[in-house]
């Protein structure tokens, strides 16, 4: 296991607005677009905050999958009517992104003259919350509303970009616009690449993070980890979770229902004792293998294998520098289909909407190899790299 030294605390792009900032937002009428992650380094909330600044309005709350408190299970609609009720604060409507409506509504925008994004992303394609952004940033430029994103950390480094670039054609709100799985920007950079290359209009201002640099996980920033979602628990979830959530994509369980999301893989039928030692034999970087045996719990109507004993691996990084999830995940899947064939199933529409292709599960069940595999994304997410060089305000 490699260690860093620890920095000096960050200053969040949520102090500097409500600091040095002050005058991007006096005088204003605010919809906030966040959640229970919105806090700032003592753990105050956001809306708290600007509810109670003198100079400012916050009008409305606007919370994203999961909920305003993100208390509610993965792909669940959450009703504003709901939010509202739990918000605690008066005369504050809050309304979900997650439910009825995408979008803001022109009649919740009502009187608004500034839209706020401040919640914590995990740095991977396929977290809504950044889909949430860009159609907020869609609707702001629309009704001519000023937009402000408060920077935070990409919890898993942005020195790391991993996987396929999303195709053409498979857009999906898992899979909003053309960048790859693991992704390498914070939430600030990427709003400044959505703006260059799908809302022009978008009024956008971004509050940057002073002490920030790219290459500090979550525990290196002496910010606190708020879960992000009800199956994020750790910065460990959210290190495996750009390969492993590919197996929602599948008839195996990825955890859920269990205290380890996406730590557990497996299904009634799998061996872990033998998938363990194939993958450990493989030596790759940065993890091991460990057979386990699991009963997820049903905490949804999409939890696979619910209340049944399942075989499987737990996965252990041991040197998050070198560990790569995708690669990891790829040879995972690569194993499974050679010796479970008559087992494993995908689930072809949502795999294909998770990898952003078709391709990647027709390799797969075609037997290429995992370095063919690499090597058929290699040239798309180079280009990647060097087209957001142009959006790094960190070094």
């Amino acid at each position: 296991m490699s260690f860093r030294k620890k920095t000096q605390k960050i200053k969040l792009g949520l102090t500097v607005l409500l600091t040095e900032k002050r005058d991007w937002i006096r005088g204003k009428s605010i919809g906030l677009i966040t959640n229970h992650t919105g806090v700032d380094a003592t753990l105050r909330s956001n809306h708290r905050l600007f509810a109670e600044a003198s100079d400012c309005q916050l009008s409305a709350i606007f919370s994203p999958e999961h909920g305003l408190w993100g208390a509610v299970q993965d792909g669940i609609a959450v009703k504003s009517t709901d939010e509202s009720s739990q918000a605690h604060l008066e005369n504050v409507p809050v309304f979900s992104l997650y439910g009825q409506s995408m979008r803001p509504t022109a009649d919740q925008l009502e009187g608004i003259d500034l839209l706020i994004y401040d919640m914590q992303d995990v740095g991977v394609r396929f977290y809504t919350y950044i889909s949430t952004m860009l159609h907020t940033m869609e609707t702001a430029s629309d009704h001519n509303i000023e937009f402000i994103v408060t920077d935070r950390p990409n919890p898993i480094t942005c020195t790391t970009v991993e996987g396929p670039v999303l195709t053409e054609g498979f857009e999906s709100f898992v899979g909003i616009h053309t960048i790859p799985i693991r992704y390498g920007l914070t939430i600030g950079e990427l709003a400044m690449l959505l703006k260059a290359e799908r809302v022009p209009s978008c009024q956008l201002k971004v509050a940057w993070m002073p002490g920030y640099e790219r290459w500090m996980w979550s525990d290196d920033t002496g910010l606190q980890w708020v879960p992000p979602s009800p199956n994020m628990p750790t910065l460990t979830t959210a290190t495996l979770y750009p390969g492993l959530c590919l197996f929602e994509g599948t008839n195996m369980s990825e955890g859920r229902g269990t205290t380890k999301p996406f730590e557990y893989i497996g299904a009634p039928w799998c061996d872990g004792e033998q998938w363990a030692q194939m993958l450990n034999a493989l030596r790759l970087p940065g993890v091991l293998f460990r057979p386990v045996v699991f009963t997820p719990a049903s905490v949804n109507k999409n939890t696979k294998h619910a209340n049944q004993v399942c075989g499987g691996v737990a996965i252990h990084v041991t040197d998050r520098e070198r560990f790569n999830p995708v690669q990891t995940a790829i040879h995972m899947l690569s194993i499974l289909t050679s010796e479970y064939r008559d087992h494993l199933a995908f689930l072809p529409a949502h795999f294909d909407r998770l990898a952003g292709n078709s391709w990647l599960r027709n390799a797969l069940l075609n037997g290429k190899s995992v370095d063919e595999i690499q090597e058929q994304w290699a040239a798309e997410l180079q280009r990647w790299s060097d087209n957001t060089t142009q959006y790094h305000v960190y070094t």
